[in-house]
């Protein structure tokens, strides 16, 4: 069980580094696993890199990184991290996915970094376990596996299953590691080395708070914005979020043309399609579903804005001809 006390020191950890993964979720679980040891002046973790196939492979910034082996070569009370990055349903191939399902028959520790909850979902290793993931892709990855515990925290430890949704979130999962099993004197020992402080809880939200995304603190204005992030496949019409907040339909235009420069009517749109551009890359749904998830009851109107807006149309955001004859092809980009 991840967390527990390793009965065998030093706890081994495998890295299983998928193509074009994101090098800061790895660092940051690394280099706490090496403070400890370094703090406890003994070796309490050791960690080694590994592949699909054994050979290099090319993080999300370019950079090679040298594996020491292929799936085969992990030892069975290894601690197994996957790691993902970019695209990844485009590197879940039937390698990994076989060789997961055997390693949690085995009874391994499993865990994953960043966007590579969805290999372990593809597996079908996370049923009944909560977790996380990136919340870029979380609206995907729940429209995608609706059956399972997904939650928008930092990260998530069920039993002999762990996620960080990405980032340095994994730094505070190892530190919630190493209090649990070494003490929190050693944990925050830790943290202040790497000048990472407070401590963050596994609940805390990956995302700033909304009044700091948008910069502005108006309590009415996030509180309609907050609305409206909540009901993207159903939108609410101004005139009901107006009377929500306690305003005019004319006080809700002024509000958002004030602070966001933008009607309120445009800022709903914008934030319907980039759910919908999220859900195009990071999902199999068809075009049609998309926009029926992202609260548009016409493909040929979700088309004509989608265009407007990123300048391409739904299909070949997906690399596909447009499937929509009411509007031009738009040349390769």
């Amino acid at each position: 069980m991840f967390g527990s006390p390793s009965r065998d020191l030093p706890q081994r950890f495998a890295f299983v580094l998928l193509p074009e993964f994101s090098m800061m979720p790895v660092t940051s679980a690394i280099e706490p696993l090496r403070l400890a040891n370094r703090a406890a002046e003994r070796q309490l973790y050791d960690w080694s890199m590994f592949s699909v196939d054994g050979q290099p492979v090319a993080a999300s910034n370019g950079i090679v990184i040298t594996a020491v082996g292929n799936l085969e070569a992990i030892g069975e009370h290894a601690t197994v991290v996957v790691c993902g990055g970019i695209d990844i349903q485009k590197h879940t191939d039937r390698r990994v996915i076989n060789w997961i399902r055997k390693a949690a028959r085995r009874g391994m520790d499993i865990g994953a970094l960043c966007t590579a909850s969805h290999v372990l979902a593809e597996a079908g290793i996370l049923s009944g376990h909560r977790c996380t993931i990136h919340w870029e892709n979380l609206p995907g990855f729940s429209e995608a596996f609706p059956d399972l515990d997904v939650t928008g925290s930092l990260f998530e430890i069920d039993r002999d299953r762990f996620s960080s949704a990405g980032g340095t979130s994994a730094i505070d999962m190892m530190l919630a590691l190493i209090g649990k099993q070494h003490g929190p004197d050693l944990a925050a020992e830790v943290a202040e080395n790497i000048l990472h402080s407070p401590i963050r809880h596994q609940s805390e939200h990956q995302r700033m708070s909304l009044p700091a995304r948008i910069g502005a603190r108006h309590p009415k204005l996030v509180s309609i914005i907050d609305q409206m992030e909540q009901n993207l496949e159903e939108p609410l019409s101004p005139s009901i979020l107006a009377r929500q907040a306690g305003l005019s339909t004319r006080q809700l235009e002024r509000l958002f043309r004030r602070y966001l420069e933008r009607s309120p009517k445009r800022y709903y749109l914008e934030l319907r399609l980039r759910k919908a551009r999220s859900l195009l890359l990071q999902t199999d749904m068809s075009v049609i579903n998309v926009a029926l998830a992202c609260g548009f009851s016409s493909p040929s109107h979700f088309s004509k804005c989608y265009r407007a807006f990123f300048s391409r149309t739904p299909y070949r955001e997906r690399g596909l001809p447009s499937m929509d004859p009411t509007l031009p092809e738009v040349a390769a980009e």
